[in-house]
């Protein structure tokens, strides 16, 4: 299939709606084992040059490959958002946008401000408070994505997680690119925010089949990590923003070394319905990509990317991000 399918098919990097088979718990290997290089996402758009202006231009972020129909931008350090033309993606806009991501920041304040004086449309106002875990507001993007501010603060609940962001570079935007955003304000890190029937059921997927070990224990969320900048966190849809969807129009994607060995590895052990039996190679060989689904229907995209020109930017910061 080409790579315009596999983006179309599921939306582009890391990179499954279905009934997914219950995994095998027992099998001792992980998707870990075989190298996650970076975390990705994919959402889905009508208008794809109104959402490429607003994340680059608005909010600052890098276009690292271009695809023509799909956009990788870099968000941090490793973590990557694949915006992807509707049309020939592997979902519609139309269908339930499932999902939120979390941009981390220490300018908090600052990004509020600027946001705000920017027009961009706010879906739940900033009102932080002391002694809270972590303070942030959502905006909606060009077609209605929420997008968390979020600062993350000394608590308790955060030991294992502010280490992580100590040690995390902000990523600024580019001297030179056409964009709004002061220079001073950037992103730590991304979270992707999941929503869920069965919490239990999800905690033992990302745990034993895909290896990531949690670092925030919310009660209702669990924040595992995916990345040295990259996080997926499992929410009780009973309490999150979203509901529980069937259909989502969202792909969660995982860069990885060692995509031949997972993707064997998947089929042998039977860890999870694929949406193929083939292992997908890229036009002139650009990337290797194979999709596969979560035990609530999530899209999953595992994906390698490969020297190519249209690749350039993206494989030298994914060199030097691990």
């Amino acid at each position: 299939m080409s790579f315009k399918k596999s983006l179309l098919f599921i939306s582009l990097v890391v990179l499954g709606i279905g009934c997914a088979k219950q995994p095998e718990m027992q099998s001792t290997k992980t998707l870990k084992d075989f190298g996650i290089r970076a975390s990705n996402l994919f959402f889905y758009y009508r208008d794809l040059d109104r959402a490429t202006s607003f994340y680059t231009e608005t909010l600052g972020m890098q276009v690292v490959a271009d695809y023509g129909m799909a956009k990788i931008l870099r968000v941090a350090t490793t973590s990557y958002l694949i915006l992807v033309d509707e049309a020939e993606g592997m979902h519609s806009a139309d269908e339930p946008k499932t999902v939120a991501i979390a941009l981390i920041t220490d300018q908090l304040d600052e990004w509020h401000t600027y946001l705000k004086a920017s027009g961009v449309e706010m879906k739940h106002t900033y009102n932080p408070k002391e002694g809270r875990p972590h303070d942030g507001f959502v905006v909606l993007d060009s077609e209605g994505y929420y997008l968390e501010f979020e600062r993350f603060n000394e608590h308790p609940e955060n030991e294992k997680f502010i280490p992580i962001l100590d040690r995390t570079e902000t990523i600024f935007p580019t001297p030179g690119r056409k964009t709004t955003l002061p220079s001073n304000l950037g992103f730590k890190s991304m979270i992707t925010w999941l929503y869920y029937k069965n919490l239990e059921t999800m905690q033992g997927f990302y745990e034993n089949v895909l290896g990531l070990t949690m670092i925030v224990d919310q009660g209702w969320t669990k924040i595992y990590q995916v990345s040295s900048t990259g996080f997926i966190g499992l929410v009780d849809e009973k309490k999150g923003m979203h509901s529980f969807t069937e259909k989502k129009a969202v792909n969660i994607s995982f860069i990885i070394d060692d995509i031949e060995g997972w993707f064997a590895h998947t089929q042998e052990a039977q860890l999870f319905e694929l949406r193929s039996k083939q292992l997908e190679v890229g036009t002139e060989n650009k990337y290797q990509a194979f999709v596969g689904y979560d035990p609530e229907g999530y899209f999953m995209e595992f994906d390698k990317f490969h020297e190519h020109p249209i690749n350039d930017q993206l494989i030298e910061y994914l060199k030097i991000g691990r």
